[in-house]
C-alpha cells in the first residue's frame, strides 16, 4: 500500500514538473513577463520595471552548486567579456544559499548581476523544478521566448539568442553565438544557418556562400537550408540566374519553404516583373516553413510592393504582421511611418519612426525620418513659421511658372562672394525592391543636416522645397528631367543644385550624384558611389558630405575685400551669413600686370602676399590676424579662401 502511496506521489510530482514546461506555467510566450525586484550579494536592487525601456533583457535561473546549471550563463558571460562592445544584458537569478552564491561570484567574476531570490520569482517563473530555465524578454518586457533545462536545450536556446541578435543587426554577437553553439554540436543545422545568414547580412558574401555551402552538403534538413541560404547569396551576388536555379531546386525539394519565394520576388521585381514578383512574395507569406527573420522579410517586401502602388492600407496591415513576427524590425516600423509620411499624418508617422528608435538608437532612417517629422509637425502648429513659407512657397511657384529668375542683374560688386546656396532635389529611385523606403529622403535629409553644421553652405529648407513641388506638383518623372531641376534651383536662388538617382541593386544600392551650376549648367561634380549596408550608410553619407563640401570650397573659394587694417588685426567684409567659420583662412592676392609676348599678352596669375586666418566671426564681417605678409596690407586688397582641411576632412 506504501509503495503504491510513493508511486503516487512520485507520478504527481514528474506531472508537476512536465507542466513546467510544456505551457502550464504562469509565464507564456508572447504575454508581459510578471515583475518583480530583487538584490545582488552587495545589496544592489535590482527592478524588472526599471528595464522597460531596454530592448533585450535575459533573464537566467540556475543553481549555483551545480555547473551544468551555470552553463549558458558561463558561455553567455565569456562572450560579453570577449566582446566588450556587444549589447548583451542578463540576469542571474538563484535560490541557493549566499555562502554558496558568494563562492560562485568569487570563482567565475561575472559581469552580469547575479540576484538572490528570496521572493520566490523562481516560482513565478515556473523555475524551481527544472534548471536552468532561461527567459528572453523584448520591447515592453514581453516574454519572446522560454527554455527550460541544460544540455541540448542549451544549444536551442544559444541559436534562438542568435537569431533574436541577427534581428538586432547585433551581427557580431550572433555570428559569437552561432560559433559556440556550432562548437557544442557540430550537426546543429540551424546554428549554421543562423551563421550563414548574419554573414549575409553584414555583407560577407563569400563568407555566407562557404556556410551555406558546406551546410549544404548535409543530407536531411541542413541540405535545405543550405541550399535555400545560397539562393540568397547569389542574388545578393548580382547572379540571379543562379539563384532562381538554386530557388526552384529548394521548391521542388521542400515546397513548404518561404524564403526561396522572396528571393525569386526580388529577382523578379528587379526585372520589371511586377506582378510575379507580387504572386512570389504572397507565397512567402502564406508558406509555412521559415525562420522568424525570413517570414517578417516577406512581409515586408509585400508591404513595400503595395506601398508602391499607393495601397497604404494594405501595406501597413503587412509591415504590422512583420513586426508581430520580428518584434526588433526597425525597417517595416519606419516604412509604416513613411506610408503616414506621404499621407500627410505627421504625428503617427513620428510615431513609428520613434519607436524604431527607441529599439536602435543608431538607425539612420528612423532617426533622419523622425527629425523631418517632427520638422514638418513644429510647422503645423506654429501660425507664423507657416504663414511665412506659405508666402515663400507662393512667391516663388509665380517665379518658377514665369520663369523669371529671382537675380534680374548683376551685382555692383562682382568680387564678394554672395552666400553659396544649395538644394537637393529628391533622386530618382529604379532597381529592385529595397528592404527600406525613404533613401532618398534620408540622404538628402542627411547631407543637408551635416552642410550646414559646416557654416560653409547653406542648404535650402527640406520643408520649402517639398511644399514647393506639391504646389507646383511635380513629382520624380518630372524633377528627373535636368532642364526642370535647373528651373527649380534657380527659383531657389541656388547656386549648386545637387540631383541624380539611386539604383537599387541586390548587392546594394548605387547612387549617381550630379552637382549642377545653377547659373552656368556647368557640372562641377559628378559623384558615383556603392552605398552597401543600413551598418555603413551613416559613415557613407559622411564621406559624401565631405566630398561635396570640398568641391564647393575648391570651385567656389570665398572671396573677399580687405575693409580695414589695425595693427595686424584685419577686417574683411565676409561673414557668417557668407559662410565664414573660426579659423578659416584667406590669402590675400595681387593682381600681376600681363605680359607681352609676340603681340600677344599673357595672363600671369596673382600673387600671394599675405596669409590671414579668421578669428573673429560676425554676420556680415570677420576679424583676421595676419599670418605671413609681403607687404603692408591696405584697403581694397583683394582676398581669397584658402581649404580649410578640418572642413574637408575627417
Amino acid at each position: 500500500m506504501n509503495c503504491c502511496k510513493n508511486v503516487f506521489t512520485l507520478l504527481i510530482l514528474v506531472l508537476i514538473v512536465c507542466m513546467a514546461g510544456t505551457g502550464y506555467s504562469q509565464v507564456k510566450e508572447g504575454e508581459p513577463a510578471p515583475l518583480f525586484s530583487l538584490k545582488d550579494m552587495d545589496g544592489t536592487t535590482y527592478d524588472l520595471a526599471a528595464m522597460k525601456d531596454q530592448p533585450m533583457l535575459i533573464i537566467y535561473f540556475f543553481d549555483a552548486t551545480s555547473r551544468p546549471s551555470q552553463e549558458s550563463l558561463l558561455t553567455m558571460d565569456n562572450l560579453a567579456q570577449r566582446y566588450q562592445t556587444i549589447d548583451l544584458k542578463v540576469w542571474g537569478i538563484t535560490r541557493s544559499p549566499q555562502d554558496s552564491v558568494a563562492d560562485f561570484v568569487k570563482k567565475t567574476k561575472p559581469t552580469f548581476p547575479i540576484l538572490l531570490d528570496d521572493a520566490g520569482v523562481s516560482d513565478t517563473y515556473q523555475a524551481k523544478f527544472i534548471l536552468p530555465t532561461t527567459c528572453i524578454l523584448g520591447p515592453d518586457l514581453e516574454l519572446l521566448d522560454y527554455f527550460q533545462g541544460g544540455g541540448k536545450t542549451t544549444n536551442v536556446m544559444l541559436v534562438k539568442l542568435a537569431e533574436r541578435k541577427l534581428q538586432q543587426k547585433q551581427i557580431v554577437i550572433a555570428q559569437a553565438l552561432s560559433d559556440e553553439a556550432i562548437k557544442n554540436d557540430p550537426k546543429d543545422a540551424r546554428a549554421k544557418m543562423i551563421k550563414g545568414y548574419a554573414s549575409l547580412k553584414a555583407g560577407q558574401l563569400d563568407e555566407a556562400e562557404k556556410t551555406f555551402a558546406s551546410l549544404a552538403e548535409e543530407k536531411g534538413q541542413g541540405e535545405i537550408l543550405g541550399k535555400e541560404g545560397l539562393a540568397g547569396v547569389y542574388a545578393a551576388k548580382g547572379q540571379s540566374e543562379k539563384a532562381l536555379a538554386m530557388a526552384s531546386t529548394v521548391e521542388s525539394a521542400a515546397p513548404e519553404r518561404a524564403y526561396i519565394h522572396t528571393v525569386k520576388g526580388d529577382v523578379l521585381y528587379a526585372q520589371n516583373k511586377k506582378a510575379e514578383a507580387q504572386a512570389e512574395y504572397t507565397k512567402a507569406v502564406e508558406n509555412p516553413g521559415a525562420e522568424d527573420f525570413q517570414k517578417a522579410g516577406a512581409y515586408n517586401k509585400l508591404g513595400r510592393l503595395y506601398a508602391s502602388i499607393g495601397d497604404f492600407s494594405q501595406s501597413r496591415d503587412l509591415y504590422d504582421q512583420a513586426v508581430q513576427i520580428d518584434p526588433y524590425y526597425v525597417e517595416a516600423m519606419a516604412n509604416k511611418g513613411v506610408t503616414y509620411e506621404k499621407e500627410g499624418k505627421w504625428d503617427k508617422a513620428l510615431d513609428m519612426y520613434n519607436k524604431g528608435q527607441s529599439l536602435d538608437k543608431d538607425d539612420v532612417f528612423a532617426s533622419a525620418l523622425a527629425a523631418r517629422a517632427a520638422q514638418m509637425l513644429a510647422l503645423q502648429n506654429d501660425s507664423k513659421n507657416r504663414e511665412r513659407v506659405d508666402k515663400l512657397v507662393k512667391e516663388l511657384s509665380e517665379r518658377y511658372r514665369s520663369q523669371n529668375k529671382i537675380f534680374t542683374s548683376s551685382p555692383a560688386d562682382t568680387w564678394t562672394s554672395r552666400p553659396m546656396v544649395l538644394t537637393f532635389v529628391d533622386f530618382q529611385e529604379t532597381g529592385g525592391l529595397s528592404e527600406r523606403d525613404g533613401l532618398s529622403v534620408v540622404m538628402t535629409t542627411q547631407l543637408a543636416e551635416e552642410l550646414n553644421a559646416s557654416g560653409r553652405v547653406q542648404v535650402v529648407e527640406r520643408v520649402v522645397i517639398e511644399r514647393l513641388l506639391e504646389e507646383l506638383n511635380l513629382g520624380s518623372s518630372e524633377l528627373a528631367d535636368p532642364e526642370t531641376a535647373l528651373r527649380l534651383g534657380r527659383v531657389l536662388a541656388a547656386k549648386v543644385i545637387g540631383t541624380g538617382s539611386l539604383l537599387h541593386m541586390p548587392e546594394g544600392t548605387m547612387l549617381s550624384l550630379r552637382l549642377i551650376d545653377t547659373e552656368t549648367t556647368a557640372i562641377p561634380k559628378v559623384i558615383n558611389r556603392e552605398l552597401s549596408t543600413d551598418a555603413t550608410l551613416k559613415k557613407d553619407l559622411h564621406k559624401l558630405n565631405r566630398e561635396i563640401l570640398t568641391t564647393v570650397m575648391t570651385t567656389y573659394p570665398l572671396q573677399a575685400y580687405v575693409v580695414n587694417v589695425t595693427g595686424d588685426k584685419v577686417m574683411i567684409n565676409l561673414g557668417s551669413n557668407q559662410g565664414v567659420v573660426m579659423g578659416s583662412r584667406f590669402g590675400v592676392i595681387e593682381e600681376q600686370e600681363p605680359i607681352e609676348y609676340k603681340g600677344k599678352k599673357l595672363q600671369q596669375a596673382a600673387k600671394n602676399i599675405a596669409g590671414l586666418e579668421v578669428t573673429i566671426v560676425e554676420p556680415d564681417l570677420s576679424y583676421c590676424r595676419i599670418i605671413d605678409q609681403e607687404r603692408p596690407l591696405k584697403r581694397d586688397d583683394k582676398a581669397v579662401e584658402k581649404i580649410d582641411k578640418t572642413l574637408t576632412e575627417g
